[in-house]
């Protein structure tokens, strides 16, 4: 039997230490959101417990475009605005698979408030310290809770002031998170074959945009390149393993 996974608060306040720089920018990132969320007409504390219990950014973002335009129905707006974010949020499926060495024979009562506050970044960051060595799960906790805080702070912020601020899309903040992925993701890049398989990532999201199925590109840019890394792993493991 395997050694049970560590899950101490010495794990846990690394990860903290870890996402530390990540805060400022989530809290601007939430600051948006409230900001979005006010344009919507929803009150201050309606927009604190859709950050609170949604905790996703870009489905959030996302989600606020339809509540502002509108649709026909309440019934209808309801129905676009669930389809919208469990689309956009199909790629923690893919991140839950590959938390699987962090989690395993942990308890229910660990497992699913750590996943519960795991985000795009927390999830980038978690992967990079595990490859480092990293074995603690209370690490994806204090990761990911940091950030989760300061996002639900940012958006009390942005919704309380959204009558007196520009709309935060002109400003370009609800880009700011898309663009720390993008930074993480260029330092977890370590030999040629992972350029390559960021490559074919970035191919299969660009085509699935250009088709008009932009929501859909993150997964199906995940499962391309994770299926070309799968076989690429095979491929380079000794015979017998």
């Amino acid at each position: 039997m395997a050694d049970p996974v560590p899950y101490t608060r010495a794990g846990f306040w690394r990860g903290v230490a870890v996402a530390h720089p990540m805060v400022a920018g989530v809290f601007v990132y939430g600051i948006a959101f409230g900001l979005m969320a006010e344009q919507a007409r929803l009150a201050p504390w309606q927009a604190v417990l859709v950050s609170a219990f949604v905790f996703s950014g870009s489905a959030q973002v996302a989600a606020m475009g339809l509540l502002a335009a509108g649709i026909s129905t309440l019934s209808a707006t309801l129905w676009a605005v669930i389809a919208l974010v469990l689309v956009i949020n199909a790629r923690y499926f893919l991140f839950s698979a590959t938390l699987y060495p962090w989690i395993k024979g942990l308890p229910a009562r660990q497992i699913y408030p750590t996943l519960f506050t795991l985000g795009d970044g927390s999830w980038m960051l978690s992967m990079r310290a595990y490859d480092q060595g990293e074995r603690d799960a209370g690490f994806l906790l204090g990761s990911g809770l940091g950030s989760g805080l300061s996002w639900v702070l940012g958006t009390a912020v942005g919704s309380v002031i959204g009558g007196y601020a520009p709309d935060p899309r002109a400003l370009a903040l609800d880009f700011l998170l898309a663009a720390f992925a993008v930074a993480m993701l260029v330092g977890m890049i370590r030999r040629k074959s992972d350029g390559m398989i960021l490559g074919v990532a970035i191919v299969i999201a660009i085509g699935f945009a250009k088709i008009g199925q932009a929501n859909w590109a993150p997964v199906a840019a995940g499962l391309g390149a994770g299926l070309l890394a799968c076989l690429r792993y095979q491929e380079a493991r000794p015979d017998g393993e």
